[in-house]
């Protein structure tokens, strides 16, 4: 029979996770689909009940949990922390209302800037995670996904950041637009997606003025589905490094994120002349809440 002392719960919008911990050691872990954007505010304790029950004894058990639960659409809405700052402050977690005394939850927050204004949530416990096994580290993490985030770490502070929607409008191009006609679910191509970045990277208004020309060459000169989702996401991506130019221009950068994006982001930035690195950031999220879990133990 399973007994953690804490558990870990990352809660994102499509999926949660969960993890039986003892200390810093994994005893179990379960997922399920039951994400933030599914449950009403009086679904997240019976969805964290179905995974987590048969690990709970008679008595109160921490849960550190992170993402999305924390959304004001979420179980409860947990402040953000204005940047400059650490990470994370396991002191100042939200604490829904439960139903069954045997849960104590920490809703850890997230960080705010205020100019030019932006928000994370869930990727501090990452950056947490990351900063755990990499104290000394001075750069600029970036963190793919559906929006990108760039964030400049500094003496173990987060000193700001910047978000780029560039996931989010590569599915809508490549689904909702005409060019799903041309792209619809295809993989990129590795070589046209590095052309087409190197141009972008260079100059961010071929993103716009490159779009259309997807959807002809696909009519007019046989280019495939793959080489077409390549040139839309080295347009787009190209065109974000344009912008970010400050944020990653000789500064050691290390992403942290799916492995497939990741690498893209990666071959990008290295032919834009980067000093970059990639590192999967599927470890990180339990790292930064096992940190957390031990400050807050700490100062109790």
């Amino acid at each position: 029979m399973v007994r953690p002392d804490w558990i870990a719960v990352d809660w994102g919008t499509t999926r949660l996770r969960v993890w039986a911990m003892q200390g810093s050691e994994v005893l179990e872990n379960r997922s399920s689909d039951k994400g933030m954007g599914s449950l009403s505010r009086d679904g997240f304790e019976p969805a964290l009940l179905e995974l987590v029950e048969d690990w709970l004894g008679d008595q109160p058990i921490p849960i550190i949990a992170c993402g999305m639960v924390g959304a004001r659409t979420g179980w409860a809405e947990a402040e953000y922390r204005h940047t400059p700052c650490t990470p994370l402050d396991p002191q100042r977690a939200t604490r829904p209302q439960v139903n069954d005394p045997r849960l104590d939850v920490h809703i850890l927050p997230g960080l705010s800037q205020i100019d030019p204004p932006d928000v994370l949530r869930g990727e501090e416990t990452q950056i947490a995670g990351f900063l755990a096994q990499n104290p000394d580290f001075e750069g600029t993490l970036c963190l793919p996904g559906t929006h990108c985030k760039w964030v400049i770490i500094t003496d173990g502070r987060v000193e700001g950041f910047h978000t780029f929607m560039t996931g989010e409008v590569y599915a809508l191009l490549s689904r909702q637009s005409v060019l799903r006609l041309t792209i619809g679910d295809a993989k990129p191509d590795r070589v046209s997606f590095l052309e087409a970045s190197a141009q972008a990277a260079t100059n961010a208004d071929m993103a716009a003025a490159g779009l259309f020309p997807l959807r002809a060459a696909a009519l007019l000169n046989g280019l495939t589905p793959e080489q077409g989702a390549g040139r839309l996401s080295g347009l787009l991506i190209g065109s974000e490094l344009a912008s970010a130019h400050p944020l990653w221009h000789g500064r050691r950068v290390v992403i942290i994120g799916a492995p497939e994006l990741s690498s893209l982001y990666a071959g990008a930035l290295t032919q834009a002349g980067a000093d970059a690195h990639q590192l999967d950031g599927g470890e990180l999220v339990l790292s930064g809440l096992t940190a957390a879990a031990t400050a807050l133990t700490r100062n109790t």
